[in-house]
């Protein structure tokens, strides 16, 4: 089988075993009637391609080409910009590419489409309206095989600009994180401003007085020695 520019084998023979160099999760497997079919299991872009089927038996060879596809539906969105001067009509990451057309036929729509790395088609329409034409009205109508005969239409609205409120939350925040770190600062300035002034206006105190000690009066007495004793 190839596939994406990758060739790999898997197979099966009754006397020698089974083969795989795909090593990719696919596996051939058989039916209650012993018809030999092959699962691949999570089906995705990555397994679009051609394979190859021989089938040998006793009375021959048989071989088949089965060229294998996806379908994938595209993201869808429309909106005005350039002061609603212009309709946009988007359809992303579909496969095959969308077909987008408007409500107004007009000549004065581009459209441009961008292949994706993965096989898959980006549709982007934009229309530009004239005087006169009102874009309440106006609707894009977008196109695709996997819906089918059923097309999405889309009204389309005005953009949503990013807003800047979290900016605005976030520069309201600090500024009063300044002003109030401001004001607790000149708070304790004049708190400390008034205990100086405080510390220095207070009575002086009188300088401590000593105790002293009372002395009691004593009386001295001078012995005479009577000489006619003697």
């Amino acid at each position: 089988m190839t596939k994406q520019n990758k060739c790999c084998t898997i197979g099966f023979n009754s006397g020698i075993g089974g083969d795989d160099s795909c090593k990719d999760g696919k596996s051939l497997r058989n039916t209650s009637r012993s018809q030999s079919y092959l699962h691949i299991a999570n089906f995705s872009t990555n397994d679009v391609g051609v394979y190859y089927c021989e089938l040998a038996f006793k009375g021959g060879v048989e071989n088949y080409l089965i060229n294998v596809d996806i379908t994938v539906p595209p993201r869808t969105s429309a909106w005005l910009e350039d002061r609603d001067k212009v309709a946009v009509c988007k359809a992303e990451e579909g496969k095959p590419a969308a077909n987008i057309s408007w409500s107004y036929g007009s000549n004065l729509s581009s459209v441009l489409t961008r292949p994706g790395p993965d096989g898959s088609f980006t549709v982007e329409s934009r229309l530009e309206l004239t005087e006169g034409m009102d874009p309440k009205h106006l609707t894009c109508i977008i196109r695709h095989l996997f819906w089918k005969e059923k097309d999405v239409v889309l009204g389309i609205k005005r953009k949503k600009v990013a807003g800047y409120f979290p900016w605005v939350a976030i520069l309201v925040v600090l500024v009063v994180f300044v002003l109030l770190m401001g004001f607790l600062y000149f708070a304790q300035k004049k708190l400390m401003l008034r205990r100086c002034q405080q510390s220095d206006t207070s009575p002086s105190k009188s300088p401590p007085t000593e105790d002293v000690e009372e002395v009691e009066p004593y009386a001295s007495y001078v012995q005479r020695v009577n000489s006619i004793y003697n």
